[in-house]
């Protein structure tokens, strides 16, 4: 996919790898609406991307939130050719020691943005495939968590396996609708995910703009190409 004048949606775009895919993508000439909660984030982040940025605050495990930011979204672009759904957080622990809230707030947050995001996307995706023969482009952020469990990650990875499976679901049934989703498997990445957990991150993790750059890689492959998931990890996590 060309990039320029195309209309991506990113989520968990105030800060760490949303971030730093918003910039790729207005680099690339891509109208980029970033959603997430905290106001004053996005503005900070409106800041470094630039004009081709466009705030959206947005809960995306909200439903309402959530189809007012996509109605939003629909009024002023004429299209929507990605969706990076890639809002989560972990809560980590022993399963016993874990509150229901750490569990909720991980499923919420991990699995049931990435399908109230992605359902609210897929009429238009169908009707550009309708229109121009291609849907346009779904990536989904799992985690290596996402393919090994460990322990005190119970919770995490039981939703990043979720997602592996959503992804490849999904994948299947929305190709012929010329429409791609990718599923990205990083691990350890430096951003403040590891803040929110409260464990400490490997001594050598990727940098955010690692991760970015192989989305845009993605992304841009030939409209017949689809790599359905990606793994990658730091060469030397402990330095």
């Amino acid at each position: 996919m060309d990039l320029k004048n195309k209309t991506a949606v990113v989520t968990g775009a105030s800060a760490g790898l949303g971030l730093a895919i918003a910039k790729d993508l207005a680099e690339r000439g891509a109208r980029v609406f970033g959603l997430a909660r905290r106001k004053e984030k996005l503005a900070r982040a409106r800041a470094e991307v630039g004009e081709l940025f466009v705030p959206v605050v947005c809960d995306i495990t909200d439903e309402a939130e959530v189809a007012r930011a996509f109605a939003g979204i629909a009024k002023s672009a004429e299209s929507l050719d990605v969706l990076i759904n890639n809002a989560g957080l972990g809560r980590f622990g022993d399963l016993d020691d874990l509150s229901i809230e750490d569990w909720d707030v991980q499923m919420n947050t991990n699995l049931r943005g990435v399908f109230l995001c992605t359902r609210a996307a897929l009429p238009r995706m169908k009707a550009q495939n309708a229109d121009s023969g291609f849907g346009g482009h779904i990536v989904n952020v799992a985690s290596v968590a996402g393919l090994l469990g460990n322990p005190k990650v119970g919770a995490y990875n039981a939703t990043k396996f979720g997602l592996r499976g959503l992804s490849e679901s999904l994948m299947k049934e929305v190709r012929s609708d010329g429409i791609k989703v990718t599923c990205i498997y990083p691990g350890s990445i430096e951003t403040e995910f590891f803040d929110t957990a409260g464990i400490p991150i490997s001594a050598n993790p990727m940098t955010a703009r690692d991760v970015s750059s192989t989305v845009i890689h993605v992304i841009e492959a030939p409209d017949n190409y689809l790599v359905s998931e990606v793994m990658m990890r730091p060469l030397r996590p402990s330095g």
